[in-house]
């Protein structure tokens, strides 16, 4: 090997070393910052292959597709003085880079850690102005747009984009949940008296309703029945008028063939009369 080619290989290969440190690529889900001698310069890098000055310039990369927030069980105080231990999540992402670097150093812990302070203070101000009962029937969407609006300009300031924020979970604790319980039976009940009792104040009206109904209904069919059967009873009287009229004997005879059906209805009865009385008067073979 010559003097010259012993003189090409290392230069080109230094080359190679110094054109491979002179670039840099930037993935899709990456933010980049470059420094300058521990100095940052330029943060604003798109995604692709960018260039730097070897030796003098170094490149941090940061992951910037979107990060959970995961928060511990933390108990709040509500309007009423009451404990409730809420569950929660977030869902954030880096949005000024070179301003999470400066603020958290560029470390996603720090940057939970701050963002989890920066969350329980804003619900702690939310849940101390709201009951148990509101936090629990009203829609949590509304609290989500409102963590979220307070929280949001807070989150900016250490370089990070708030996405989302979740209530996953509203308990009570134990001592607390007994007295609710309590309560809200005690109330049941109460409303369950109420109404058994106006259930039994309309049935004492519906009954006292029907009994004079009954009543009208009853005298009204008596009535009509008294003057069915006077008009019949003076039909019947001016039919037997008439018949006694036209034939006063058979009208007789008649007369006692009915006493002696209704006299001799049942064989255990007994009359004690004269065989000749008029009773017997046509069953005497010379009349």
């Amino acid at each position: 090997m010559n003097s010259k080619t012993q003189i090409l290989i290392p230069a080109g290969l230094s080359l190679l070393v110094l054109g491979y440190m002179s670039v840099f690529y930037v993935k899709e889900h990456e933010k980049a910052i470059l420094f300058r001698l521990g100095e940052m310069v330029e943060s604003d890098y798109k995604p692709g292959l960018h260039f730097k000055a070897p030796l003098i310039n170094n490149v941090s990369t940061f992951d910037a597709r979107v990060l959970t927030l995961d928060a511990k069980s933390e108990r709040f105080l509500t309007s009423e003085k009451k404990n409730v231990i809420v569950d929660s999540f977030a869902k954030w992402r880096i949005g000024d880079v070179g301003l999470f670097y400066t603020t958290v150093g560029g470390d996603e812990f720090q940057a939970n850690l701050r963002l989890d302070q920066i969350m329980k203070d804003a619900m702690r101000s939310e849940f101390g102005v709201r009951t148990i009962k509101q936090l629990i029937s009203e829609d949590r969407s509304e609290l989500r747009e409102t963590l979220l609006a307070k929280l949001s300009p807070t989150a900016q300031k250490f370089g990070i984009e708030l996405i989302d924020i979740r209530i996953k979970r509203i308990d009570l604790p134990q001592e607390v949940s007994s007295s609710v319980f309590q309560r809200m039976r005690a109330e049941r009940e109460r409303v369950a008296r109420e109404f058994r009792s106006q259930g039994a104040e309309s049935a004492e009206q519906i009954s006292a309703e029907a009994d004079k109904q009954k009543h009208v209904i009853v005298a009204n069919a008596q009535r009509d029945a008294e003057n069915i059967r006077g008009r019949g009873d003076a039909q019947s009287a001016e039919i037997y008028a008439k018949s006694f009229g036209k034939n006063p004997e058979f009208y007789a005879f008649y007369r006692s063939l009915q006493a002696y059906q209704t006299s001799f209805e049942k064989t255990q009865d007994t009359l004690v009369l004269k065989p000749n009385s008029d009773f017997f008067k046509y069953f005497s073979s010379e009349k």
